[in-house]
């Protein structure tokens, strides 16, 4: 070996270790024990019996370890506990004060207050899609349910009794294909509230992201639709009321656009988001509102009820 390579490895040797040295100076600088994103870099290593030692090992901030998995990476907005508007302690009046500067509010008062106006039960919410209906009708007394169409409703009816719950209303939309849709439901259970809706009507919600070519509604109706639409989200979904001691299940019949919305919105995601999901006729998709405004998406779409041969979408 010429000691012109040896001399050119021990160049790069001693400028790699003064890298390192250099590197390392910096993490060392940067380091901040008190940085709470460092927490779970602190290992604890056991050099003996009697003595232990803390090795603090440096990393990338947490929002670039969080985004490590994808490249475009967005960190989510927290949960807002008070979407519903109905958080108990938004819902009471603040405490007075009292005419005496010298006397301190009691808060007791405040506390009994928002015991008694915090929800105490979850809301179980059914969205059901209506069945498969004829497209080729212009106005809507035309757009009634096919043969396929009235299967489909009574599987999901006794798919509905199958789960043996008591339901406590019916309420569908005022189009045709809903309303023949509740009625075939309604054969397989028990005697319950039904109450039309027309807040519940198909439309379009928003412009969907991404846009898609063979769907293309005018602005002015979204413009109209979507406040239906988001109406209607908000007269259905919200924790329950502090008189209500138990569960309550309720079951929608509507409309995919209708359904897919009421997702988004009800899961705090990008409601642009709702054209990305896909319904199958007389699928389930189960909402539960916790007392404490948090929201589960037990089942989004369930069609397993139906054979294979009487799923359609469209």
């Amino acid at each position: 070996m010429s000691w012109a390579l040896k001399g050119n490895r021990a160049w790069g040797l001693a400028a790699g270790l003064a890298g390192c040295a250099v590197v390392g100076t910096v993490l060392k600088s940067n380091w901040d024990e008190n940085d709470p994103e460092n927490d779970i870099l602190q290992l604890t290593t056991e050099q003996s019996q009697k003595k232990r030692s803390k090795k603090f090992i440096p990393r990338l901030p947490l929002s670039t370890v969080l985004a490590s998995w994808t490249t475009n990476h967005t960190p989510a907005v927290a949960w807002d506990h008070d979407w519903d508007k109905r958080d108990p302690k938004s819902l009471i009046k603040p405490l007075k004060l009292k005419k005496t500067p010298d006397v301190v509010p009691d808060s007791d008062d405040m506390s009994e207050e928002i015991k008694k106006n915090t929800p105490k039960a979850s809301r179980h919410l059914y969205l059901i899609r209506h069945g498969q209906y004829n497209l080729k009708a212009n106005e809507d007394k035309g757009r009634d349910l096919t043969k396929l169409g009235r299967d489909q409703a009574h599987l999901t009816g006794k798919r509905l009794q199958a789960l043996n719950v008591e339901y406590d209303t019916l309420v569908h939309s005022t189009l045709t294909r809903a309303t023949e849709t509740a009625d075939c439901i309604l054969e397989h259970l028990k005697e319950l509230p039904v109450q039309k809706c027309d807040l519940l009507q198909e439309g379009a919600p928003c412009p969907p992201e991404p846009p898609v070519g063979h769907w293309r509604p005018e602005g002015h109706q979204f413009f109209r639709d979507g406040a239906r639409i988001e109406a209607a989200f908000r007269k259905y979904f919200h924790r329950a009321e502090p008189t209500q001691l138990t569960d309550s299940r309720e079951v929608i019949v509507c409309h995919a656009n209708v359904i897919r919305y009421f997702v988004c919105r009800a899961l705090q995601i990008q409601p642009e988001a709702w054209l990305r999901m896909s319904l199958a006729h007389g699928s389930i998709t189960h909402i539960i509102i916790r007392p404490s405004g948090r929201v589960v998406l037990y089942n989004l779409g369930d069609s397993g009820h139906l054979p294979v041969d009487m799923v359609t979408q469209s």
